[in-house]
């Protein structure tokens, strides 16, 4: 049985990565990449198949990093599975980078996908999972969007595809947390009712709580949800998650903290407090 409360550690690990490179660095994308961290955590740290000394095994499963603004969630996931060291967050968004300010898999070990311009990710997986039929292997393909990604037409194209080629070895995850660039999906460019399109397209849909990692492992144990049918889950999430003064507004999708200021230091203190709330410091 695998520890909930490591994963949940290892997500809170992964928040003060991203925390503190950008406070460091100066500019990041906070909101987007504290939304989907638990996701990432109980992905790589109780659900997909990897081998940190081979990340080219070609038995893996595979994640598509699809909204790849959101990179630090995923750097931080894989300098905590060992990937990389911890230092390479130094270098974050430099010339010359393994880290740039998108995931580029020809710099960073475990990057299955280099990934930026919104509504690529789906099409890919569709293509890496039809790629294991055909070879009849067992591995499965992750795909993490955002939720103001929907958007792209391009994502609507893959979803039927998907359906009609019975990709059950696909997984889809929705990071909905309500918020985009320039402010909420629904006064951007309402996507409507995700769990109703996606199942009038052919998949098989569920909806979750984003940040409850025993819940997530759960759901992800059920993979595929119905055979012969790709699976989407739509995670509910609170954009910056973690961040008392950023939760939930739009501002902070790009955040650009002053080393030195309160915001700076308040951010640093609210994952302190929420790890001695838990009993680990």
């Amino acid at each position: 049985m695998r520890n909930v409360e490591f994963i949940e550690k290892k997500a809170l690990n992964m928040r003060c990565h991203i925390v503190n490179t950008i406070i460091n660095h100066g500019d990041g994308h906070a909101g987007p990449s504290l939304s989907c961290t638990d996701i990432l955590a109980a992905l790589y740290f109780g659900v997909m198949r990897l081998d940190v000394n081979q990340p080219k095994w070609e038995k893996r499963d595979r994640f598509i990093l699809s909204a790849g603004h959101k990179c630090l969630a995923l750097y931080g996931a894989l300098v905590e599975k060992g990937f990389e060291s911890r230092n390479v967050f130094d270098t974050y968004n430099q010339l010359g980078t393994k880290i740039p300010g998108h995931p580029d898999m020809k710099k960073f070990r475990g990057v299955d996908f280099s990934s930026g311009a919104l509504g690529h990710g789906l099409s890919v997986g569709c293509g890496m999972a039809i790629d294991a039929k055909l070879k009849g292997e067992d591995h499965r393909v992750f795909v993490l969007m955002g939720d103001g990604e929907q958007g792209e037409g391009s994502n609507w194209e893959a979803a039927m595809f998907a359906a009609h080629q019975k990709l059950d070895n696909l997984v889809a995850i929705i990071d909905r947390n309500g918020l985009q660039i320039n402010g909420t999906t629904q006064e951007v460019l309402d996507s409507g009712a995700l769990e109703e399109k996606y199942k009038s397209f052919g998949w098989k849909v569920i909806t979750v709580d984003g940040h409850d990692i025993e819940q997530l492992l759960e759901v992800f144990d059920q993979v595929p949800l119905q055979k012969e049918k790709p699976t989407m889950i739509i995670a509910n999430t609170v954009k910056s998650k973690g961040m008392s003064f950023a939760e939930g507004k739009v501002k902070y999708h790009h955040w650009n903290p002053d080393k030195n200021s309160e915001e700076a230091q308040q951010a640093v203190k609210d994952l302190k407090d929420y790890s001695k709330e838990k009993g680990w410091s």
